[in-house]
């Protein structure tokens, strides 16, 4: 008996065995299929959150419009994206498709055979990739799309739960809310009056017998459950529709920036935030809270001013730049995500770190725009700031200092670089400069700061024609001048000089002397102040000799150009009165290869081909030619005026 029961049992065993193989066998993975789109399919029309798509040939056509660079808007096709970035070209291929949140802003940009457009705001963005499937991730071998709308609804559809709990958008980061109430609870009723087109937000309401669907919802309504907790939609992250359409092809000024900025305040602005230790946290949220208050005073917006964060302590650190918030509102939101990184207080450091990396192009620096940096300092700096701020000066950028809860008389003795605002600011005539006694007063100078930062006609240190120049005269003394005609030329000269902005960071001026030799009478680190160089010019003594124009070209690059500094303009003007004894034209050549913008000013007998090989193209515009050294006087408008026109070619900063 007990021999039958075992046999019985291993021959049940066996059959299960083999049942469970023949499972395994018929179970086994399904090769994927790749779905196949078409060129003119957009990414909000796609469900799948995540998906791989095969794009056909032929999807570089202009007519399949893409916005956004590298992140684009959903409404983008998806196969033109794939081309512009670069992950397929225009013979098609598989791609990789992932979802992401929208974006205040898209760029538009030329790549890879595509123009894509630029989009002011956007509800939902894709990204595309190379169409690899990631290890452990189920792709969708068909993709669901979602229905196009309705073209029109029956007048009973007003008042009719939906029949089906079916997606009718597809953003993945913003899941439909489930609220559960009571059975006996009553949702609020919903209106039936027909309502202007709007953004719109779906919800269901789940009771514990049933489910149903509410109605669509305006963005911004509000639902509240029996406990009167309030439930508030962000008008900014509601939902669209799948079919709308951006605002290049339909005016949805929902879409639209809050603002496009104050125009009459149209700056760069960079803060140099505190975030070192001796702050603490509750200063530091106050310092966030001064933030968000001046970018709303200041009207953030592309045509006003535009404003990024580098937050300081041991190193700099980059919140964000110029370009990645266009608004206010998004700009205080982004103020209030910032975290404190702790360590000193390098100001020095930061400062060197703006000048060389923040204001550029690719960071949004517009060049028409000043360049404006506000240092917001606790206490004192841990390093020193004045050659950085120097650097930055004349970089054109101009420089303001809040110092809060500075040194008091017991403490200056810690501070290691003393008087360090007035070395650090752009000008020391309090202009640059404001001290708060506490924290907890710090709100008082929203408006004041704010009013300065805008006040552009006042921020001296932004790049001009007039203050960012190594300017070299090059002076003819020759025999031919005379003592008399000499003063003349040298009243010129000082003329000249007059019109310009001097300092050790602003211009600078040179002056050299020829005959058939040369001499240096003053270099551009010699003297710093306007008083000082005309001082310096009317002390230049008359040496007389011959006329080696060109000999003189080549002593001025070398003993004077050669100790310009990189950021400035280099400009010479040479003023001769005769025709060289050596040739010029090699000289020259080599003057305008060091990128020295040359003016030739001639008087009398001056060769009139010798003045046009010595200045720069086009000579029309940097030569000149008088017939008295009493007339030399009449240029001097025409000279600065020509020297500005071209300056305010290139972009200012």
């Amino acid at each position: 008996m007990k021999a039958s029961v075992i046999e019985m049992f291993l021959v049940l065993l066996l059959i299960g065995t083999s049942g469970t193989k023949e499972v395994t066998k018929k179970s086994k993975k399904p090769k994927f299929s790749v779905p196949q789109i078409n060129c003119d399919v957009k990414a909000g029309k796609i469900i799948n959150p995540e998906f791989i798509a095969k794009c056909p040939a032929g999807c570089q056509d202009p007519k399949y419009h893409v916005y956004g660079t590298d992140i684009y808007a959903s409404y983008s096709s998806v196969c033109g994206a794939a081309v512009h970035s670069g992950v397929v070209d225009n013979s098609g291929g598989k791609i990789l498709v992932r979802k992401v949140a929208g974006q205040s802003g898209y760029k538009g940009s030329y790549s890879n055979g595509i123009r894509s457009l630029s989009l002011p705001r956007w509800r939902e963005s894709f990204i595309i990739a190379e169409g690899k499937q990631k290890r452990g991730v189920i792709y969708p071998s068909t993709l669901e799309y979602a229905p196009p709308k309705s073209s029109g609804a029956k007048a009973d559809e007003t008042t009719k739960p939906y029949q089906k709990s079916t997606v009718l958008f597809s953003i993945t980061p913003l899941p439909t809310t489930t609220i559960r109430v009571p059975a006996t609870t009553t949702a609020e009723p919903l209106s039936t009056t027909p309502k202007s087109w709007t953004p719109l937000d779906i919800t269901t309401i789940t009771t514990s017998t049933s489910t149903i669907t509410a109605r669509l919802q305006p963005a911004g309504h509000r639902i509240r459950d029996t406990a009167g907790e309030v439930i508030s939609w962000k008008p900014e992250l509601a939902l669209l529709d799948a079919g709308s359409r951006p605002n290049e092809e339909l005016k949805t000024r929902s879409l639209e920036p809050l603002s496009k900025g104050d125009p009459n305040c149209k700056v760069d602005l960079s803060f140099l935030i505190d975030g070192s230790w001796s702050i603490g946290k509750r200063r530091f949220r106050i310092q966030k809270q001064f933030l968000k208050d001046v970018s709303q005073a200041l009207d953030i917006g592309p045509a006003g001013p535009l404003l990024g964060i580098v937050q300081y302590g041991d190193n700099p650190s980059m919140e964000f730049n110029l370009k990645t918030h266009v608004d206010s509102r998004d700009l205080k939101a982004a103020i209030e995500k910032i975290s404190q990184k702790g360590g000193l207080s390098n100001v020095g450091r930061a400062l060197s770190f703006v000048t060389k990396s923040f204001f550029t192009n690719a960071n949004g620096n517009r060049g028409g725009a000043p360049n404006v940096a506000i240092v917001m300092v606790d206490g004192w700096p841990t390093d020193k700031v004045e050659e950085a701020s120097r650097l930055a000066r004349e970089s054109g950028i101009n420089i303001f200092f809040i110092t809060i809860e500075g040194a008091v008389e017991n403490e200056k003795q810690n501070v290691i670089e003393p008087n360090f605002v007035n070395k650090a600011v752009c000008r020391q005539n309090g202009f640059y400069s404001l001290n708060v006694l506490s924290w907890f007063s710090l709100h008082k100078i929203v408006q004041p700061l704010v009013k300065r930062v805008c006040d552009t006609n006042r921020l001296a240190c932004s790049k001009t024609c007039l203050n960012s120049a190594d300017i070299g005269f090059v002076i003819d003394g020759s025999s031919s001048v005379g003592t008399g005609n000499f003063r003349t030329l040298l009243q010129f000269v000082a003329n000249l000089s007059k019109e310009f902005e001097i300092s050790d960071t602003d211009t600078r001026i040179g002056a050299v002397q020829y005959t058939y030799e040369q001499r240096l009478e003053f270099g551009f680190e010699k003297y710093s102040t306007k008083q000082d160089i005309l001082n310096a010019i009317k002390r230049v003594n008359y040496w007389s000799g011959g006329t080696s124009t060109g000999a003189a070209i080549n002593y001025a690059l070398e003993h004077l150009f050669k100790k310009s500094k990189p950021n400035k303009r280099k400009l010479m003007i040479l003023i001769t009165d005769g025709r060289s004894y050596d040739d010029v034209r090699v000289p020259a050549m080599a003057a305008h290869q060091h990128g020295v913008i040359t003016y030739s000013i001639g008087i009398a007998w001056a060769a009139q081909d010798e003045l046009e090989v010595i200045a720069t193209h086009p000579t029309k515009d940097h030569s000149f030619f008088v017939d008295e050294f009493d007339d030399l006087y009449r240029s001097v408008p025409k000279i600065i005026q020509n020297i500005c026109t071209e300056f305010n070619s290139q972009p200012r900063n």
